[in-house]
């Protein structure tokens, strides 16, 4: 599939259920329809050209997705998923215990995300530690998803490591936080980046889905560092990235609104941290 029209017709909706059957066994915090579409990106749009990166998989739920989908299409390669795999004791409560985890000492949870992964074992590689410590060498990416960006250094990092290996009209980047207060600077990002990626998809809860459309390279992600805005500079392109997405029919307001108010507030956070709750 190659046809970026297709997103209109919002075929993840209807993925045969069977499809993520086995991947239910991994405990998420993905909505359904972001399950259905980690799934979908990897079974109907991808076309084995390059890997599958996932960034911030916590415990496996959302790589998983991407495995099932990515099983199902019988395709070579990797799925190459990072996170720093630990899990603090509420988290482990109101995630893992919640969704059928046995209860478990300390918070280090790389050997249970191996052993939820095992029936995907031959498709995944695991990269413990800091994302923005790792190195990217492994060729073209076709699909990224990105479910770290709680700083903006990190954020940008990132960028800067994984975009320049994406394909041009054939990459997808899901920003998984896209829409969630908290986490401003991503669609503050994707707007600097506005020439080189074009949104094509909303899925609920929080997740926006870009098309990257031209070839990026280190220099002009350099000098589209969300880190070198003046705060000012930041909301008014939160603001314009706002307008874009209305522009395009994507049910944003409501959510990007609450963004902008956020940081109209405190314009100086650089971490989700640094957002008090509630708002």
């Amino acid at each position: 599939m190659t046809d970026p029209t297709v997103f209109e017709q919002t075929p993840w909706k209807t993925l045969d259920p069977a499809v993520l059957e086995q991947a239910k066994k991994v405990p998420t915090m993905l909505a359904p329809e972001e399950q259905q579409f980690y799934a979908w990106a990897t079974s109907e749009w991808m076309q084995g050209d390059g890997a599958v990166v996932d960034l911030g998989c916590f415990a496996g739920g959302s790589t998983a997705r991407l495995a099932a989908g990515h099983q199902r299409a019988g395709h070579p390669g990797l799925i190459h998923a990072y996170d720093r795999f630990h899990a603090s004791e509420l988290t482990k409560n109101q995630i893992l215990y919640a969704q059928g985890i046995a209860p478990f000492d300390g918070e280090e949870i790389l050997d249970l995300t191996i052993d939820l992964l095992t029936p995907w074992t031959e498709r995944i590689a695991l990269y413990p530690g800091n994302i923005e410590d790792q190195v990217w060498e492994d060729g073209a990416i076709e699909v990224l998803a990105m479910d770290a960006s709680k700083t903006i250094p990190t954020m940008d990092q990132m960028a800067h490591m994984f975009f320049p290996s994406l394909i041009p009209r054939r990459s997808l980047v899901i920003q998984q936080d896209y829409l969630f207060w908290r986490l401003p600077w991503i669609p503050i990002q994707m707007e600097l980046l506005a020439d080189y990626f074009t949104p094509v998809a909303c899925v609920q809860k929080h997740t926006v889905v870009f098309l990257n459309t031209e070839k990026l390279d280190a220099d002009a992600l350099e000098t589209l560092r969300v880190s070198a805005l003046a705060p000012e500079d930041r909301i008014t392109t939160l603001i314009r990235a706002r307008e874009r997405l209305e522009e395009a029919g994507f049910p944003v307001s409501k959510r990007m609104t609450r963004q902008i108010a956020v940081l109209q507030k405190h314009p100086n956070a650089s971490r989700a941290t640094h957002f008090p709750s509630p708002q």
